[in-house]
């Protein structure tokens, strides 16, 4: 206990600095735990947690017996894989290019332009899309008529809509994610890149031999813990853009939009808890089982 304390005081204005971070992790988090058990109660908000009615798992069967249920959960998982997917050889892709850059005030000004995004909430940039792909005066219309096309109705084509989230979700976070992998180039060793000149290796030779095997580390944890998501949807950018357009279900509905719908028709917050228990259920056993396979053929990548 002295110990602690004494690390407490040594390194004071450290933990004061994260404590915002600690406190609402623990709130939003651990401290939300006890009410997991709603997801198993007909919940009453007179009654509270303690005295509402036990019904066991009849709010899984809300989910589960609905027919749009194993809809919107491929939509959720296949989202989510293309996010992943295509945003994480963005991000390294950025990361690889800003540190082969020597031009500093280029390169500031390119990181800034890509990070940028990042702070621009999803209602911003759903009015961004509009403007781009409405009918009648879009952005995209109005190219595809200047080389001779037909103008789209981009509304009402959901075959369309999960390639051109994938764009929006990278344009929107690759920038961010590449900082993290940058982090991890500059912590490369040098040596080993004066060993690859002294060799005669051409500039794309030492990223395709050192930096990228260097990487994939990285690549493997942060992929490990976004698995853990894979079954959340970003509701956030999902609602925002394709709010309540019905036409657009079959490829954009996800398991989060589905029973934000379901809660307001019904109101009833335990079939929300069932949804999110299952979801958080299913992320643990991925995240441990993608981790053991990891451990066991590329342990460098392991989380733990």
């Amino acid at each position: 206990m002295p110990n602690v304390i004494r690390e407490l005081l040594k390194n004071r204005f450290s933990y004061l600095l994260a404590l915002p971070a600690v406190l609402y992790v623990f709130i939003f988090s651990y401290a939300t735990y006890p009410y997991l058990v709603i997801a198993f109660q007909q919940f009453n908000y007179q009654k509270g947690i303690l005295h509402s009615n036990w019904i066991g798992f009849r709010n899984f069967e809300f989910f589960f017996k609905s027919s749009d249920a194993w809809l919107v959960m491929s939509n959720t998982i296949k989202l989510n894989l293309l996010f992943l997917f295509f945003g994480t050889i963005a991000a390294i892709g950025l990361a690889v290019l800003f540190n082969e850059i020597r031009q500093r005030i280029f390169i500031k000004l390119a990181q800034s332009t890509m990070i940028f995004p990042s702070f621009l909430s999803w209602i911003i940039v759903s009015y961004l899309m509009y403007m781009l792909f409405k009918t009648d005066a879009g952005l995209m219309n109005h190219t595809i008529e200047a080389f001779g096309g037909e103008s789209q109705n981009w509304y009402s084509k959901p075959e369309a809509w999960p390639w051109l989230l994938t764009a929006m979700k990278i344009w929107k976070e690759a920038g961010m994610g590449s900082i993290i992998y940058l982090a991890a180039i500059t912590g490369i060793d040098q040596a080993l890149y004066e060993s690859a000149d002294i060799d005669g290796a051409s500039r794309w030779r030492k990223i395709w031999s050192i930096t990228l095997p260097l990487l994939a580390p990285t690549a493997a944890i942060l992929t490990l813990l976004n698995l853990g998501k894979i079954f959340y949807g970003d509701f956030g950018m999902i609602y925002a853009i394709i709010g309540d357009n019905g036409v657009l279900y079959p490829t954009t509905d996800v398991i989060d939009t589905y029973v934000f719908r379901a809660l307001r028709q019904i109101g009833d917050p335990s079939n929300a808890a069932a949804i999110g228990l299952f979801q958080s259920v299913v992320g643990f056993i991925l995240v441990y089982l993608v981790n053991w396979l990891t451990r066991r053929f590329y342990k460098e990548g392991a989380l733990y």
